[in-house]
């Protein structure tokens, strides 16, 4: 995969506080164009907030956000909405409209956002759902679609956006294991092809295959970073490996 230099999102400082709880604690993190980032640390750790929070779903307690170096005004809506234009979110539960069907359901922001006719809108979005495998389901409602192909429709959308950045909040737990692969396999292409991203995930052998760095979070805080071939190697004595060697220990 293509990694350039240049810096894409950069997130400083970052902290929140949910009903009197410290879910965040002071995150710093930087992508570069091509990267993909993996977020992975037990549950609770904050990795869902910190991604929702990057993309000001959850508003930050303090800290800055910086997207192709251009400081963030959260409180700027022109800004805050052209901003999440830029940035593409993947939820775990798909957050797709019951009653649009695939096709409809990638093609309302292009035409609600981007101003897109409805014919402009429906050709891109035959387009990205031809490129995540769903042409011929195009016409097909979520309640007529598998798990993995509702999470490849949100890929699509996000995808039909030019997003220069993709936020991956754990794509596949909520799918049933024989449909995890084919969402990986579409993640996959994407990071081969040098889309910019940021994954939070329990797929390990995923991980250690694509990720450029891996990002060890633990009660709100980042504690370990690293390439995989460092803070995975064998005989290595950081938290990452204990964590991965623990996960492996429970799917046996």
């Amino acid at each position: 995969m293509a990694v350039g230099n240049d810096v894409v999102l950069r997130v400083e400082g970052i902290s929140k506080t949910l009903s009197g709880k410290p879910i965040l604690d002071h995150c710093t993190l930087e992508v570069r164009r091509g990267e993909l980032k993996v977020l992975i640390g037990p549950s609770g750790a904050g990795k869902s907030t910190l991604l929702q929070c990057i993309d000001c779903l959850i508003p930050p307690d303090s800290g800055d956000i910086w997207l192709e170096g251009e400081k963030l005004d959260p409180h700027n809506t022109r800004k805050l909405c052209a901003f999440r234009a830029q940035v593409g979110m993947i939820f775990q539960d798909f957050n797709l409209f019951d009653h649009l069907s695939a096709e409809e359901n990638v093609a309302i922001a292009l035409r609600k956002v981007r101003g897109l006719s409805k014919k402009e809108a429906k050709d891109r979005a035959l387009e990205e759902l031809g490129r995540v495998g769903l042409a011929r389901r195009a016409l097909l409602y979520p309640a007529q679609l598998s798990g993995g192909q509702k999470q490849r429709v949100a890929i699509a959308r996000a995808l039909a956006m030019d997003p220069k950045v993709i936020l991956l909040d754990e794509p596949t737990s909520a799918l049933d294991p024989e449909l995890v692969g084919e969402v990986l396999a579409v993640i996959r292409d994407l990071a081969r092809g040098g889309m910019t991203m940021i994954m939070a995930t329990h797929q390990m052998d995923f991980a250690r295959a694509l990720a450029n760095e891996i990002l060890f979070m633990e009660r709100g805080k980042i504690i370990e970073q690293g390439a995989p071939e460092t803070l995975l190697a064998e005989g290595s004595n950081t938290r990452t490996r204990d964590f991965c060697t623990r996960l492996l220990e429970m799917g046996e």
